[in-house]
């Protein structure tokens, strides 16, 4: 079970930002490779720290994570991004930028793990039910959630309609800052985001008056979710770019979908196959008959044959569910359950008492091919 990130950050739950980034700066400095060569688990002290500073510096996970904690964050596809580096040295330089946290840390955009451009948006959680039939066939569902999206009336530029956005006077247009130090070894070039622009490059002279220039606004989006054939309980749906609005010219998040297919009394599920169960007399199963049985194509006939036991099954073949991603279907398998009558008349009583004379040890013999551990299976299973 993951640590409580308040507590790797060593700050209380309601502390600020800037106490975040306080503490995960010195935290750095202690878990850095040149100062902690000595220590083996300093790298996955060291991701554990990243991985909170990177949850609780962002206000909508803060948020995610504060109600559901751990499972709402991943259920919502959220991974850390430290999951993907080899060593700690890859990390460093992915967050901080190649000269560390060391000599010039506080340039690195206040520890902002080296951002290069406009923060992108984040990723959005939603859930759908469909029936068993949507499963074989495919079904295209409306979802409805909240979401950060770019402002209709300045469409995401943060600019009043009408007026100019003019290059950032601060970076000239690129974005960011480079900052020159002389040191024993040369000189050494540290790049860090614009603190004006954003990262952006640009700025509106006029910014718009819905969105106070952020280019964003929060609000209900639906959309219209395809849900291929063969998909399974509990898989979910990936749509790109339809989660949270970045920031102005950063990328959106993407929409994670998860799928629940209600349940159908008719028919258990196993993979690609369906299961279904049909009851029958027992004189229907010593004698043999014809029943109706349900699919998902329509009522089908099935012969029962003279001395059916209880257990017994029959295959429907390419009656099933396709594979996702594939056409072939699996099978429906028909399982029978001989059901003894109860509540007999006389008049029964005495038919049955009569049968029962005439039963005779080749009756009782058991189908053929069938071994004793089958018959144990079929009367214990």
């Amino acid at each position: 079970m993951p640590r409580d990130y308040y507590e790797v950050l060593g700050v209380d739950r309601a502390a600020s930002e800037a106490d975040i980034k306080k503490a995960f700066r010195r935290l750095a400095r202690e878990l850095h490779p040149d100062v902690n060569d000595h220590d083996p688990a300093a790298e996955e002290k060291f991701k554990e720290a990243a991985e909170a500073y990177e949850v609780l510096t962002d206000a909508e996970r803060r948020r995610t994570y504060d109600t559901f904690g751990h499972d709402g964050l991943r259920s919502g596809g959220w991974s850390p991004r430290t999951a993907g580096f080899g060593s700690i040295e890859d990390i460093f330089e992915a967050f901080f930028g190649s000269s560390g946290p060391f000599g010039g840390a506080e340039g690195a955009s206040a520890f902002g793990f080296g951002r290069r451009g406009p923060a992108a948006g984040g990723d959005v959680a939603a859930s759908i039910e469909i029936e068993l039939e949507d499963v074989l066939r495919g079904v295209t569902r409306e979802v409805s959630f909240d979401a950060v999206t770019a402002c209709e009336r300045c469409r995401g530029n943060g600019a009043e309609p009408g007026t100019p956005i003019r290059s950032c006077g601060r970076c000239g247009g690129t974005g960011q800052l480079q900052q020159v130090t002389r040191t024993a070894f040369g000189q050494l070039v540290r790049s860090t985001v614009c603190d004006t622009c954003h990262g952006d490059g640009r700025i509106a002279e006029s910014p718009c008056q819905e969105c106070n220039g952020s280019g964003r606004r929060a609000g209900v989006r639906r959309l219209d979710v395809k849900v291929p054939p063969g998909i399974e309980h509990g898989q979910r749906i990936r749509v790109g770019g339809a989660g949270h609005a970045g920031e102005p010219g950063g990328r959106p998040g993407d929409l994670y979908v998860e799928v629940r297919v209600a349940d159908d009394e008719r028919f258990r599920r196993e993979g690609e196959d369906l299961v279904s169960l049909v009851e029958i007399p027992a004189t229907s199963a010593m004698l043999g008959t014809t029943v109706s049985v349900e699919t998902l194509d329509g009522a089908r006939d099935v012969e029962v044959a003279p001395g059916t036991q209880g257990g017994a099954e029959e295959v429907l073949h390419g009656l099933g569910l396709p594979r996702l991603g594939g056409s072939a279907r699996g099978d429906q398998r028909i399982v029978f359950n001989v059901v003894v009558p109860g509540a007999l008349t006389e008049q029964q009583q005495e038919l049955t008492r009569r049968l029962d004379d005439t039963i005779t040890p080749e009756n009782l013999r058991p189908a053929r091919g069938e071994g004793f551990f089958s018959r144990m299976k079929r009367a214990f299973g």
